[in-house]
C-alpha cells in the first residue's frame, strides 16, 4: 500500500508550485512529454506485454472481454497516438487567467474573476493505459496535479508510463516530477476518498456501481457519471435514410461505452416506415431488439421490452425500442429513464428541433447526429478526463476549462471598507470594466 499521506503532501506542494507556472513552461513541459514517450516506447510496449499476459489468461477464462483486451493493447502506432494526443493539448489556447468578470468598485479599487487551477486531481479509471497519458497531460496543461489510479489489468503499463511522464517533467528543470502520482493498490482508493483536507476533486471512470460507490464514501467533489442510458427519437418528419444511419452509428459504432444509445423512441406516424428498415440495417450489425407492445406489433419478430430494459445501460449489442404519440412522449419518457448523459433527435423540422435541445436535460443534446459525438477529443476539447452528468462548474465531456475554477482578485490603492460604511460612506460605482486577457 502506498504511503498516501506523503502522496498528498508532495502534491499539495506540487499544486502550489505549478499554479503560477507560464503556459510556455507548461507546453513545454508537454512537449517534453511527448517526446520521452516516443523516445521509450520499446520499454511501454515491453511493460505492456507483461500485463497482456496476465490478460490473455483472463480472456480465456471468461473473466476479461476481447473489448477491454483490445483497450488495454499497446503499440508504436498507439504510443504514438498518445504523443500527437500530448501535442494536440499543448496548442489549444491557455484555460487559466482568462478574466470572465471585471468591474470597477471605485475610483482605484479594481475586482476581476479570473479562472485558476482546481489544485489536486486524484483520477481512478479503468484498464485504458491511454486515460493516464490523457489525464495527465490535461492535469499539466491546466496547472493542476494529477494522482492517478488505474485498474490492475494495466499494472506494468500504467506504473512504466507515469515513470517515464514524471522523468520528464523533472528534466524540464521547472515544472516537478510530482505534478504526476501513482498510487497502485485497491486499498488505496479509500485512503484517498478520506483526504478531503488535501485531494480538491475526483474524477472517476469506470462501471456504475464504481462511480456511485466512490460518490457515496467521499466528502470531496466527484466529477462522473453512474450510468449512460442514451436515446435517440425519430421524429414524424425526420428523412428515413438519415434516421438509419444515425440509429447504426449511435448503437454500434462502438458498442461498449457510455454515449452509445440504449433505447430509440419512434413517433407512431412513422414507425411502420422506419422500423423495418432500421431493425434490418441494426440486425445485420448483431443488434437484438426488444420491443413495446406497438414496436412487436410493426416487427413480430422481436423481444419484448420489459420495464428493466428502459432503465438498462447494456453496453451491448441490445437496444430497446417504443413507439411513442408524438415529442412531449418521447421528452417524458428520456425524462423518466435518461441519465442526463446524450439524447439525441432526428428531424427536418426546426421548431420540434429546437424544443427537443431546449426541453431535454442532458449534458449533450444532439440534433441530427449521432450520440458518438459527445466526446472530448470530437468537441475539439483535446482529450477529456472523463464526462460529467452532475449539475456542477463542468458538464459533458470535460477538458480543460472542466478543470479549472476561478477566484475574485481585487487590486486597491489603499482603499478600506470603513470608508464605505457610516452616515458619511462613500458610494460604489459597480462599473462594468471591458475584459481583458490578464489580471
Amino acid at each position: 500500500m502506498a504511503n498516501v499521506d506523503a502522496i498528498c503532501l508532495a502534491a499539495r506542494r506540487a499544486a502550489l508550485a505549478m499554479a503560477p507556472m507560464s503556459l510556455k513552461v507548461r507546453n513545454d513541459a508537454l512537449e517534453a512529454m511527448a517526446f520521452a514517450l516516443e523516445a521509450e516506447s520499446a520499454e511501454i510496449i515491453e511493460a505492456n506485454a507483461a500485463d497482456l499476459k496476465v490478460a490473455e489468461a483472463a480472456v480465456a477464462s471468461g473473466e476479461m472481454s476481447q473489448s477491454v483486451f483490445k483497450r488495454l493493447e499497446l503499440s508504436e502506432e498507439k504510443i504514438g497516438e498518445m504523443a500527437r494526443g500530448i501535442r494536440v493539448v499543448a496548442v489549444l489556447s491557455d484555460p487559466l487567467g482568462r478574466i470572465s468578470n471585471a468591474t470597477l468598485l471605485d475610483e482605484g479599487l479594481r475586482l476581476v474573476r479570473v479562472a485558476c487551477p482546481l489544485g489536486v486531481i486524484a483520477a481512478i479509471f479503468e484498464s485504458r493505459p491511454d486515460a493516464l497519458v490523457q489525464i495527465a497531460s490535461l492535469c499539466v496543461k491546466s496547472g493542476n496535479v494529477a494522482i492517478l489510479k488505474g485498474g490492475r489489468e494495466a499494472f506494468h503499463s500504467n506504473r512504466k508510463l507515469t515513470e517515464i511522464l514524471r522523468r520528464a517533467n523533472s528534466k524540464t528543470g521547472i515544472v516537478p516530477a510530482d505534478v504526476i502520482q501513482q498510487v497502485e493498490e485497491r486499498e488505496d482508493i479509500a485512503a484517498l476518498l478520506s483526504r478531503d483536507d488535501s485531494i480538491d476533486l475526483i474524477i472517476p471512470r469506470g462501471s456504475n456501481e464504481f462511480v456511485a460507490h466512490i460518490k457515496t464514501h467521499s466528502r470531496i467533489p466527484v466529477l462522473g457519471h453512474a450510468d449512460g442510458i442514451c436515446h435517440l427519437y425519430v421524429d414524424k418528419s425526420a428523412n428515413i435514410e438519415m434516421a438509419v444511419n444515425i440509429a447504426v452509428d449511435s448503437k454500434t459504432q462502438y458498442v461498449a461505452v457510455c454515449n452509445a444509445i440504449e433505447t430509440m423512441l419512434v413517433h407512431r406516424d412513422v414507425a411502420a416506415d422506419f422500423l423495418p428498415r432500421a431493425a434490418e440495417a441494426l440486425r445485420a450489425r448483431g443488434v437484438e431488439i426488444r420491443g413495446c407492445e406497438l414496436t412487436r406489433e410493426i416487427l413480430p419478430d422481436a423481444g419484448t421490452a420489459t420495464e428493466v430494459d428502459w432503465e438498462s445501460e447494456y453496453l451491448d449489442l441490445i437496444l430497446s425500442v417504443r413507439v411513442v404519440e408524438d415529442l412531449d412522449d418521447a421528452i417524458g419518457h428520456i425524462d423518466h429513464y435518461g441519465s442526463r448523459h446524450t439524447e439525441a433527435i432526428v428531424s427536418a423540422d426546426e421548431g420540434t428541433a429546437r424544443l427537443f435541445l431546449d426541453r431535454v436535460d442532458a449534458a449533450s443534446v444532439m440534433w441530427n447526429a449521432s450520440t458518438r459525438f459527445a466526446d472530448g477529443y470530437r468537441f475539439g476539447l483535446g482529450a477529456e478526463v472523463g464526462i460529467s452528468t452532475d449539475k456542477i462548474h463542468a458538464r459533458g465531456p470535460v477538458g480543460l476549462e472542466g478543470l479549472t475554477i476561478y477566484k475574485y482578485q481585487l487590486t486597491g490603492e489603499g482603499h478600506v471598507v470603513s470608508d464605505y460604511s457610516g452616515t458619511n460612506a462613500k458610494p460604489f460605482l459597480h462599473s462594468p470594466l471591458p475584459l481583458a486577457d490578464d489580471a
